[in-house]
């Protein structure tokens, strides 16, 4: 089941790069480090300074960051929690059974979603993302987050707002798309 959720947010994220491509250009990242940056991310772990949002997260988040040579990027966190169906009645046989209010707040309770563009600061050791959309409509439209490739296939990014959080990401992608 947590395959199905991971290709289901690769997918997601695959298709909002691909609409924001065709709907503007960017400038390609130039510099070194962000060429690192490009391709699929895994989220190993998320170490969290603060004890309310690492309870909402749960101990094992699961989560997709993509960056393109373009300049495009989209993220998904979704947090460790029980799986299971809403109890409500379906609306199609698409959807599915609808939640109730308890249901549906709990399933966007420590999600975090957004894409949008980057920027990379090589000599700060920082990439900005620019949120163009956002689960989370009252959150900031850009966050900055100190990097360090960890060798070749790990990246830990650094929240500026929360220096005792922590995000480790694996690369998916290795020989699919290289840098």
């Amino acid at each position: 089941m947590k395959g199905v959720h991971v290709c289901v947010a690769a997918a997601a994220s695959v298709l909002v790069l691909a609409v924001l491509a065709g709907a503007q250009s960017e400038r390609p990242p130039a510099s070194g480090a962000a060429k690192r940056f490009v391709g699929m991310w895994r989220l190993v772990s998320f170490e969290l300074g603060n004890e309310e949002a690492a309870r909402a997260r749960g101990a094992h988040p699961t989560g997709l960051i993509v960056y393109d040579a373009s300049g495009f990027m989209s993220a998904q966190i979704m947090p460790d929690r029980a799986r299971g169906r809403f109890s409500g009645p379906a609306s199609s046989a698409f959807t599915g059974p609808q939640p109730t209010p308890v249901e549906a707040l709990d399933a966007i309770s420590g999600y975090t979603a957004y894409f949008g563009t980057y920027t990379v600061d090589e000599g700060a050791g920082t990439v900005t993302h620019h949120r163009h959309g956002n689960v989370n409509p009252g959150a900031p439209a850009d966050v900055v987050r100190r990097f360090a490739f960890v060798g070749e296939d790990r990246l830990s990014l650094i929240p500026l707002e929360t220096e005792n959080s922590r995000l480790l990401w694996e690369r998916v992608n290795r020989g699919m798309i290289r840098p």
